[in-house]
């Protein structure tokens, strides 16, 4: 059984990332983490005529370059697993339909990288593919357009909002390869504490990914100091108070290993962004593009990633529902062995 604990698995065989790649827009280009980006682009359009196009264009242009990386030829890939914040994940349906490979749409909002990422490793691991792209995009026009308010309008944001990445990361998962290894994942469950407020998504989410935080380290019997870091997907600098105190309740105290994808992309000092940055092409970017480099170059070991999602739509929200939300964890390492027995 590879099934452990509540809702964790560790890999028998576990999958290496072969390759990734993370392609950025301007805003993002601007940020601290710029040099790790693939290709910042300064046409927020990517040479399209509308935002829903731009999207498409960038996960294309993601994952060609991941691939590329990886040193495959694209029929190699046996599956492309994506995600997005459009309606019915079309931006990843557009983008993907040139490459007439496989493929999984996948919803968990911004929580797709890890989703992708636990899917692939599992399809590898178990002997149903030999390479796969996990893949996870947004576009901060197209989502502005989609969940909020339309940009003409000018409207005033509330200190606890976020601001959409337009970014997109996209990795190579393999049965071959020297590592970094995804290693074990947990997969998390819907929880929903009643928020409702769709400018505070980090209140709405970190209780989300408390909980699966919590469930891998008790799942897998691991001392709080395991990882070098655990990265959030996008909870803000308030959604990351506030998960620091619901793991605090628990007794799991990690300090400065802690931190949040939202937290890094932008310089909250000399960006507009509030409280940081959202989307699904957020925490696949920093990851693809930083900590993947990060593991690479020996400066990091273990990482947990916990990207975390909101599960509203416009439609529930206007019926006044609350927001679910979702996070998964996913372990990367640097070398094997893995978590002892």
């Amino acid at each position: 059984m590879k099934h452990f604990g509540e809702s964790s698995v560790k890999f028998a065989n576990p999958p290496s990332i072969l390759g990734a790649a993370a392609i950025v827009g301007p805003k993002e280009g601007e940020g601290p983490l710029a040099k790790y980006f693939d290709k910042v682009s300064h046409d927020i359009l990517f040479g399209k005529d509308t935002w829903e196009q731009a999207e498409s264009e960038l996960m294309r242009q993601t994952i060609e370059t991941a691939v590329r990386k990886a040193g495959l030829p694209m029929k190699a890939i046996n599956y492309i697993l994506a995600g997005d914040l459009l309606n019915q994940n079309s931006g990843s349906i557009y983008g993907a339909r040139s490459f007439e490979r496989p493929f999984f749409g996948l919803f968990g909002a911004c929580s797709a990288m890890g989703m992708g990422l636990t899917l692939g490793a599992m399809l590898i691991d178990g002997g149903f593919a030999e390479n796969v792209v996990a893949n996870a995009s947004s576009h901060f026009c197209g989502a502005e357009k989609t969940f909020r308010f339309p940009l003409e309008l000018g409207t005033q944001r509330t200190p606890t909002a976020s601001w959409t990445v337009t970014g997109d990361g996209a990795a190579v998962i393999s049965a071959n390869g020297k590592g970094p290894y995804i290693t074990a994942a947990t997969t998390g469950a819907i929880v929903d504490l009643g928020q409702k407020d769709v400018n505070n998504m980090g209140a709405a989410m970190a209780p989300a990914a408390a909980d699966v935080i919590a469930k891998h380290f008790g799942d897998l019997s691991l001392a709080n100091d395991y990882y070098d870091v655990i990265a959030t997907g996008d909870l803000g600098k308030y959604g990351n108070k506030l998960l620091v105190q619901l793991l605090q309740k628990q007794g799991l105290h990690f300090g400065d290993s802690l931190t949040d994808c939202g937290m890094l992309i932008y310089d909250a000092e000399r960006q507009d962004v509030h409280a940081g940055g959202s989307g699904c092409g957020c925490c696949a970017a920093v990851l693809a593009g930083y900590f993947l480099n990060k593991i690479r170059s020996g400066e990091m070991k273990k990482l947990l990633f916990v990207p975390t999602g909101a599960l509203h739509s416009v439609v529930t929200i206007q019926q006044g529902e609350t927001i679910p939300a979702t996070a998964h964890a996913v372990a990367i390492e640097a070398a094997l062995p893995h978590f002892s027995e």
